[in-house]
């Protein structure tokens, strides 16, 4: 009997992903903390920008898109591996699991041309910084975030409309959470043509992206000049953006190193690399864009100071 003619109709899926995991309750914890975190930071970050109009500027709304971006990225998977690995729930309907593969992949999309627009904004900046805010405005930076939106959702949107197409013969997930590769191994054909077609969209998004901000990088280092001064105030600007782009494409190019050099990695060790890239960044950007911007982290002191002020009253 074909493996066409053996599909079932699967509801749930269960997720096995952490089955090897010698100390799930440990993992789930530090995962837990770190989501925690994640939300807590993006969301002060959002905050700060939307009540201070001083901050009503182009380069912070797109801080505070990459925020957005880092609170659905983060909250797409976290939840359902710290629900596995602290109160044992390893099922998830398939309802749920379509959309989390969506968010998922949404998540991933948006990070990387949040990251290319915001590097398109300082180059913008510094090679036209009297034309900036006639260039740049906030109603076009909103307009170009929307762009954006809608072309990332389409190309999320493939990768559950390739996969409600296919018969499943199995319910369990061999990884840690609802994306492509995970549910596509659940069904009934061949993987390796629909694994091939998500690599090419995957690759396409992800050199694209990186290249445009090397390109940015370039023009800006190559072709501006600039006086001592104003080279440290772009170096500072810059330093920000650039830890950002590092914590978020060295891990992704790590796997592709590894696979094209031959280099068998685990299971285990992939998901360990996945699970990185979605947390790591989205707990570092807050951070870097809070100490690093003088305003955000001028008002965080400020409010600290009065919340220290008054603690000190009351003793």
């Amino acid at each position: 009997m074909s493996l066409q003619n053996a599909s079932i109709n699967v509801t749930h899926f269960i997720i096995g992903g952490f089955d090897t995991v010698i100390r799930p309750e440990a993992i789930g914890v530090v995962m837990l903390i770190i989501y925690l975190l994640v939300v807590l930071a993006n969301t002060v970050n959002i905050l700060f920008i939307i009540f201070d109009k001083r901050l009503h500027k182009p380069m912070y709304l797109l801080v505070c898109n990459l925020a957005v971006v880092d609170i659905i990225y983060t909250s797409s998977t976290s939840p359902t591996m710290i629900g596995v690995l602290l109160a044992g729930v390893n099922t998830i309907s398939y309802v749920e699991c379509i959309i989390q593969m969506f968010v998922f992949h949404l998540g991933a999309v948006m990070e990387r041309l949040a990251l290319a627009i915001m590097a398109f904004d300082r180059l913008i900046a510094i090679i036209c910084p009297f034309q900036y805010h006639s260039y740049l405005t906030n109603t076009r930076i909103v307009f170009l975030t929307y762009i954006l939106w809608v072309v990332g959702s389409g190309f999320a949107a493939l990768a559950p409309a390739v996969v409600v197409r296919l018969p499943h013969c199995y319910s369990r997930l061999k990884y840690t959470f609802c994306d492509y590769a995970a549910v596509l191994r659940t069904t009934c054909v061949d993987p390796n043509y629909y694994l091939n077609l998500g690599a090419i969209i995957l690759f396409f998004i992800l050199f694209f992206t990186f290249i445009f901000i090397c390109l940015s990088y370039c023009v800006i280092l190559i072709f501006v000049k600039l006086s001592n001064n104003d080279k440290k105030k772009m170096g500072g600007t810059l330093l920000s953006h650039l830890i950002c782009v590092t914590c978020h494409y060295c891990p992704a190019f790590i796997i592709i190193v590894l696979t094209r050099l031959g280099v068998a990695l685990s299971l285990e060790e992939r998901q360990g690399l996945l699970i990185g890239t979605i947390l790591g960044p989205s707990l570092v950007n807050p951070f870097v864009y809070s100490l690093r911007t003088t305003e955000i982290k001028t008002k965080i002191f400020r409010i600290l100071k009065k919340r220290l002020a008054c603690i000190a009253s009351l003793l």
